[in-house]
């Protein structure tokens, strides 16, 4: 079986059906790699890069597509490896190897269905029998009554874990960031007493900093240790993104700060930016994202890299439909793999690629067992969700258009 050709299939459709998340974002752009065979069978992928800037992938995808036809799948970390190097100068980190995440995700997918396995057992078996799972509950809402009903919601749908960030958007979709030290520990250290006082000892408890994709202001690292040191008394399971991506050995300080695990990753492309935070000891758990990190294989260098620091990792997953398979796969696949993140309630692009493969039961999540990635995309599903230029995520700044 012979790679005949590589295309890139972009999509927009609903971002959730989550409707304390369709607060914030309404839609969603996605980005697949479909890998064609001669045998008709066809490996699908997703880059996470297809929700940020979703118009550039389908050149990157071109740059390295001669490599790949003509070739089988027999050594995929070997086909990584060239079109990694051919893209040396622009490639090793960021938006290169970011798009080839999902080409690489698209191989894994079509030996898995040549081979009739599940992708996990591909990448060296599966490790659980289970994982916990988290909702994904995107920014916390005000007041209190509201976050109280965002956190039943989420504990309805059959969750033992929720996320929701720092600060808060209020019903007339104002944003407040605290900005100084003692702002911090004051709002967070009470929205997080007030949650655990709401939920009890035994769910799990997640806060996110959202400093890697913050609109308003980015904390520094006194503010992050004052706002860490204010949850410590009620027992979270992380918190994640405190600071920016660009200071390692701030986070390093952090972590030595508090007792509060902090946890980060989810901008952080190929194992060589990995390692400067993973040798700082940066995070006591790294968040690898299959659809981001530079592919599968290069998510379990990164789950190694960690397991070698004695740290956990917790996936993160914000993309559509393949990228929520894939790092379902490489959670189950990587042994240090802690509790898997989940976006609750989710829309038709994670739904209808996704097609029955997820299972999760009692907070849990069970291992999939359909070939491949065990996700479709039906020329049905392309018509129905038909792509809008400019409906990827934005970051606000000013003189920009912000599309919700």
């Amino acid at each position: 079986m012979k790679i005949i050709d590589v295309r890139t299939v972009l999509l927009t459709g609903p971002s959730t059906n989550d409707p304390y998340v369709q607060v914030g974002r309404t839609r969603r752009s996605a980005a697949f790699i479909e890998i064609l065979t001669d045998e008709g069978l066809i490996g699908i992928g997703e880059t996470y890069g297809g929700y940020f800037c979703p118009e550039v992938v389908p050149s990157v995808v071109e740059f390295f597509k001669p490599i790949l036809i003509g070739q089988t799948v027999d050594d995929i970390p070997e086909l990584w490896r060239r079109m990694y190097h051919c893209g040396n100068f622009w490639c090793r980190v960021g938006l290169g190897v970011i798009v080839l995440n999902g080409i690489e995700a698209a191989l894994w997918d079509l030996k898995g269905k040549l081979l009739g396995q599940p992708v996990y057992t591909l990448l060296g078996g599966c490790k659980h029998q289970r994982l916990p799972c988290y909702a994904t509950g995107g920014g916390s809402l005000y007041p209190k009554d509201i976050l109280a009903k965002k956190i039943d919601y989420y504990l309805s749908l059959g969750f033992r874990g929720l996320k929701v960030g720092t600060g808060c958007r209020t019903p007339d979709r104002a944003h407040y960031m605290p900005k100084t030290a003692a702002e911090a520990a004051d709002f967070e250290g009470d929205k997080v007493a007030f949650m655990r006082r709401h939920v009890g000892p035994d769910v799990h408890l997640m806060l996110d900093g959202h400093m890697g994709n913050n609109h308003t202001h980015t904390w520094t690292v006194d503010v992050a240790i004052a706002a860490a040191k204010a949850v410590e008394p009620y027992n979270l399971f992380f918190f994640e993104e405190p600071l920016h991506y660009t200071d390692p050995w701030g986070y390093a300080e952090l972590c030595r700060a508090t007792t509060t695990p902090i946890a980060g990753g989810e901008c952080l492309t190929a194992a060589y930016e990995w390692r400067v935070f993973a040798e700082q000891d940066s995070f006591d758990i790294g968040q690898p994202d299959a659809s981001f990190t530079g592919g599968l294989n290069e998510f379990m260098v990164v789950a190694n890299m960690m397991a070698e620091r004695g740290r956990k990792i917790a996936t993160h997953s914000w993309g559509a439909g393949g990228s929520f398979m894939q790092n379902i796969h490489v959670g189950f696949a990587a042994g240090n793999t802690c509790i898997l993140e989940i976006a609750p309630n989710y829309g038709g692009l994670h739904s209808d690629v996704i097609d029955g493969s997820f299972i999760m039961k009692d907070g849990y999540a069970y291992p999939p067992d359909r070939p491949g990635l065990g996700i479709i995309l039906t020329d049905e599903i392309k018509r129905k969700y038909p792509f809008q230029p400019g409906s990827g995520e934005f970051s606000s700044v000013p003189g920009k258009i912000l599309i919700p």
